[in-house]
């Protein structure tokens, strides 16, 4: 069965989600779709404990706090939520229209589509080193899904960066042991960060060793210990429970590349009126759309997700003026958002 609709939003982070808001105020209904299992994209999947400052009125939420507001503020619009499968097709149907196939058999004939879908899917970058996978999510993590899993442990925690060093100050004090491991002693986290986790092993509150882990070693299927290579070249084993590897993410694009809209380095050339690709009806917000002064934030992607609803608007109803309503006053934005006067 086909479900027809206004707009199929691919990916159900932050703009995405909000792009319903928009979308809703205008009487527009729209289906969105994610590869995730849940809303929130790489908010809820990468860092649902950080926090955000620069969302406006709100000093300060943590990510998964800012998609469950954005959850609360569509319920109104009652957008259909199709998740844990991923849009493998985009044709243009004979009537300008478009038809939409996801990899769980899902279709839709919608009237413009709109990509959300951050950089495309991140995948993290794996430990290279034999008989990984037979340990992964199970005492390997390439994520952090929920920190109390690793309280009371030792941990050992890979990496250089941002994501590395936030982990690190987080667990550093919840777990029984914690021993950070970069290939040297200049990192990618930020300053302050790096300063802390200064402070923290002066403390003897953490471990830091300059390395690398170029082995594993189980009884019984159990990981108990890695091999720890330093710069002398000399390897020994450590002891552990879990261990957490924080390489980076690679973004991958998928089936977006594929669809026949232009590309500049893996993001979506748009204008800055409409938020319209190269394909006329698709429209890209977030990070994913690129254009002179672009700025990778969350706020720019609200902004894009607003025009692009009004754009969208007008390409639907083409003979009829899109007027500017303020929900502040509005008979039919209250309606809309089912608010009781």
């Amino acid at each position: 069965m086909t479900i027809t609709t206004d707009v199929v939003i691919v990916g159900a982070g932050p703009c995405g989600l909000f792009q319903i808001f928009e979308l809703g105020l205008l009487g527009l209904k729209a289906e969105i779709v994610d590869a995730l299992p849940k809303p929130g994209g790489q908010c809820t999947e990468l860092y649902p404990d950080k926090p955000i400052y620069d969302i406006p009125a709100i000093p300060v939420c943590d990510a998964q706090e800012l998609v469950e507001r954005l959850m609360k503020q569509i319920e109104p619009f009652g957008a259909g939520f199709h998740l844990d499968q991923q849009v493998t097709e985009v044709q243009r149907t004979e009537d300008g229209n478009f038809h939409v196939a996801t990899s769980a058999g899902t279709a839709f004939h919608a009237k413009a589509v709109v990509i959300a879908g951050g950089v495309g899917s991140f995948q993290p970058m794996p430990l290279r080193v034999d008989g990984v996978d037979e340990f992964i999510d199970e005492q390997i993590f390439y994520r952090v899904k929920d920190p109390s899993a690793h309280f009371g442990k030792d941990v050992v925690l890979l990496g250089g960066g941002d994501s590395a060093f936030d982990w690190a100050l987080e667990l550093a004090e919840k777990t029984k042991s914690l021993t950070l491991i970069h290939r040297s002693d200049k990192f990618r986290a930020a300053p302050a960060s790096v300063a802390k986790m200064e402070a923290l092993v002066n403390a003897g509150k953490l471990n830091f060793r300059i390395g690398n882990v170029i082995g594993l070693n189980a009884n019984n299927g159990v990981l108990k210990s890695v091999d720890v290579r330093d710069p002398e070249e000399r390897v020994e084993p450590l002891e552990l429970d879990h261990l957490l590897v924080f390489f980076g993410l690679s973004p991958k694009l998928g089936p977006i590349a594929e669809w026949g809209i232009d590309l500049d380095k893996n993001q979506l050339p748009t204008d800055t009126e409409k938020f319209e690709t190269s394909v006329p009806g698709i429209y890209a917000v977030g990070d994913i759309a690129t254009y002179p002064g672009k700025k990778k934030l969350i706020l720019s992607g609200f902004h894009e997700a607003a025009l692009a609803a009004f754009a969208i608007k007008a390409r639907i109803e083409p003979d009829k003026k899109v007027h500017l309503q303020y929900t502040t006053t509005s008979p039919i934005m209250h309606q809309r958002l089912k608010v009781k006067d």
